[in-house]
């Protein structure tokens, strides 16, 4: 099993779970998160004074998954997040030791 921990652009988000529906992704995590990498923040004007914004909003998902889906699954997340700017985001992939599903004590993919 790996975790799929992928960090986008807000606003592609509705983009990427419908994309992951489409090849059968069942279940995910979504956290808000601020962060930045190359794209460093940005200076904003409000009310005549500069400010700036170092941290940029950015949207976390993650997804535990049999290690013969992960391929699809990234492809399928840097097809829908990509705009072609700085910022798209950042995927990562690792491995999951175990899984236990609480509610019924299965394990591992059974649990997924």
């Amino acid at each position: 099993m790996k975790k799929i921990e992928a960090v986008i652009k807000p606003f592609k988000l509705d983009d990427v779970r419908d994309a992951l529906q489409e090849i059968g992704v069942q279940g995910m995590t979504i956290t808000e998160a601020k962060g930045f990498g190359r794209q460093k923040g940005h200076s904003e004007l409000y009310r005549g004074a500069e400010y700036v914004i170092d941290f940029l909003p950015k949207v976390k998902l993650e997804i535990v998954a049999p290690e013969a889906r992960v391929e699809a699954i990234v492809e399928a997340i840097q097809n829908a997040a990509r705009t072609g700017r700085i910022g798209d985001g950042k995927i990562f992939v690792s491995p999951i030791d175990q899984a236990i599903r609480i509610r019924t004590g299965e394990a591992d993919e059974n649990a997924l």
